[in-house]
């Protein structure tokens, strides 16, 4: 039975800017590619500009170059396409959504946010693995809540209509995003802490409160955030679905893999041409074709259109 998949975090453009990775090719340790996205059925694919503070160049700079990267698989690939409201999967397209991983490019600015609005970014977490000057990160020294510059900056994202992505944001952050956010808030790719204790899984309660306000948990495949051993299997994955779904519903769960954002893969999902063996297992599992077809497709494209 074929399931088509919405993706909702990657880190291909990193490898795009600082490795010259094309998605019609593959270099090696690069898994995000056309043929593996095809092999597996993507329809949406969520692309992220991920700002890397120990490089010279500025963060602000490393993001443009990525959207720079962005814009060019399009004109170079036509199979990708932003993504439209009328968007289907079967149209033989993948449809790519732009977001931004870790604000620091902002500067706190409400004009650069704007300008990266105007570019074609459509969500974006304030975090990575650092604090910055907009809220602490969930591994972060501090793990503080929203700063007021992160307050007014999350307001205009509300107002422009930019998805607010809490992944690697601290749990007072989080605490701070369901409360001010007027929109439905996601987590593109976090995993349960009731099953694996790590600072960047998700509170039971957190999981509750994303599903009753409307927003979508991802489910990544990062094997520290899935399993004691750190060397993860596609049934560790389903363990972290099957307890996200008991908490939020079957209609508030989605996949954020983190593909070419980590070293080392499940042993049986190393890339996307993989995820058919994901939607396997949650039939397996007992969960029905419509309700595998929630999980791996519908329930993020659902979320993420109303931003668009």
């Amino acid at each position: 039975m074929k399931f088509y998949t919405a993706d909702a975090h990657c880190d291909f453009l990193f490898g795009a800017m600082e490795y010259g990775w094309d998605i019609g090719t593959q270099k090696r340790d690069q898994t995000i590619t056309k043929e593996n996205l095809q092999r597996g059925c993507t329809a949406i694919q969520f692309l992220a500009a991920w700002s890397d503070t120990k490089l010279r160049v500025p963060p602000l700079e490393q993001v443009l170059i990525m959207i720079d990267r962005y814009h060019n698989l399009h004109e170079k690939h036509p199979e990708f396409v932003p993504l439209t409201k009328d968007f289907t999967p079967d149209c033989g397209r993948i449809a790519t959504v732009l977001t931004v991983e870790g604000a620091e490019c902002l500067g706190a600015s409400p004009s650069i946010l704007r300008d990266l609005y105007r570019l074609g970014v459509r969500a974006m977490t304030f975090t990575w693995n650092s604090d910055n000057e907009l809220a602490g990160a969930g591994e972060g020294k501090k793990r503080r809540g929203l700063s007021e510059a992160g307050r007014e900056i999350l307001k205009e994202m509300n107002r422009l209509g930019m998805a607010f992505d809490v992944s690697h944001l601290s749990d007072a952050g989080i605490e701070d995003a369901l409360s001010l956010s007027t929109q439905p808030i996601f987590a593109s790719h976090s995993n349960c802490r009731a099953l694996m204790n790590a600072p960047r899984c998700l509170e039971d309660d957190y999981i509750r409160a994303i599903a009753k306000k409307g927003g979508v948990v991802g489910i990544n495949f990062y094997g520290p955030q899935l399993c004691k051993s750190g060397y993860a299997e596609i049934r560790d994955i389903v363990r972290h679905i099957c307890h996200a779904v008991s908490l939020g519903g079957v209609g508030a769960v989605c996949i954020g893999s983190d593909f070419d954002g980590m070293q080392r893969y499940p042993k049986d999902l190393k890339n996307p041409s993989d995820l058919p063996a994901l939607h396997q297992a949650l039939l397996a599992e007992g969960f029905t074709p419509a309700e595998v077809h929630r999980i791996a497709y519908q329930n993020l494209h659902d979320y993420i259109v109303q931003f668009l």
